[in-house]
């Protein structure tokens, strides 16, 4: 390969086998990167910057500096080699780099860049803030650890397409059921809500009232039901009040909305709202009048003995005061 090529290998240490890298591959490399010109200055080192973690690269997702992808795909697993890459093709190091540098740092030390920063304050790291005002060509040293197959690894949520994330809602759901039902509320809780995320991002893209944010919402509101229901054994009855109002809302008539709400109200002491809501169960199913009168004189027990406590700290009030 001549001088004059976008991309100059030198093979350092041969690799032990060459393994096909295709789109979907997840890519475990260590580099680094050095600056060339009148002298040689080494940039980043993977070792020594950000979490001092290899880089894992998944390719075919418009990684930011795509040279990256083409090189690893020259290397064999175990192999370490040098890339001198023209300026052209690394105009998007900077960033990346900073990006690197700063995995892992408080957000207190990140350092933030927006458009007028960057004409005017640069990136926030004189070495990379001089290769954006002077390009120059790059040397990438890298060393291929590990390449492992889009069927070999469990996906990331943005790896998968929009089918394959509806087709994970009702696995999830199914998950957090069987957790449930083993009485593991934490592992279901967690199951459930990220079912419901999935569900959010994709009606965030949709427009609300349209058949697919309908179909979607249909999916999530059986999850948030389920969900509601951890949090009422974990006694945080004002989320559950907050997810069954969601599920009212579109399904106003929904008996289990109405009773995990009717639940939470008690636990949160709203007893009117509780009888409201349980007289309006009672009466969209009359199968349930013997479970809701019990809660009715539930409530009615829980007044009395509340009456009773006021009464009797008042009744210390006035004892501590006429002492005094």
């Amino acid at each position: 390969m001549s001088d004059s090529a976008p991309i100059v290998k030198k093979i350092i240490h041969t690799g032990q086998k060459y393994v096909p890298i295709t789109k979907g591959s997840k890519v475990y490399f260590h580099f680094q990167t050095w600056k060339l010109g009148q002298e040689r200055v080494l940039i980043d080192d993977s070792r020594k910057i950000g979490k001092k973690e290899p880089m894992v690269l998944v390719l075919g997702h418009k990684f930011k500096l795509e040279v990256w992808e083409t090189v690893v795909k020259m290397m064999a697993i175990g192999e370490v080699s040098s890339f001198v890459v023209k300026k052209e093709l690394v105009y998007a190091y900077p960033f990346v780099s900073k990006t690197l540098r700063e995995l892992g740092q408080s957000q207190q030390k990140v350092k933030h860049t927006c458009t007028m920063t960057l004409h005017t304050e640069g990136i926030g790291y004189k070495d990379l803030d001089e290769i954006i005002t002077k390009p120059c060509d790059l040397e990438f040293i890298i060393e291929l650890l590990k390449v492992e197959h889009s069927d070999e690894y469990e996906r990331e949520m943005w790896q998968l397409s929009i089918q394959e994330r509806i087709d994970l809602i009702p696995t999830l759901k199914e998950k957090g059921n069987r957790l449930y039902g083993e009485k593991k509320y934490d592992e279901a809780e967690e199951a459930y809500n990220e079912a419901l995320a999935i569900c959010e991002q994709l009606m965030i893209r949709e427009r609300k009232g349209d058949e697919e944010w309908i179909n979607i919402n249909e999916l999530k509101i059986p999850i948030l039901l389920n969900y509601a229901q951890c949090k009422l054994l974990k006694g945080e009855y004002y989320a559950v009040i907050e997810h069954c109002n969601t599920v009212l809302e579109f399904d106003k008539d929904n008996e289990k909305a109405l009773y995990r709400r009717a639940k939470a109200h008690i636990g949160a002491w709203n007893p009117d709202r509780a009888e409201e809501d349980l007289r309006r169960l009672k009466a969209l199913n009359q199968s349930m009048s013997t479970t809701i009168d019990k809660e009715l004189e539930n409530i009615k027990k829980m007044r009395k003995e509340k009456e009773n406590q006021d009464k009797d700290a008042l009744k210390s009030m006035f004892l501590k005061n006429g002492t005094n």
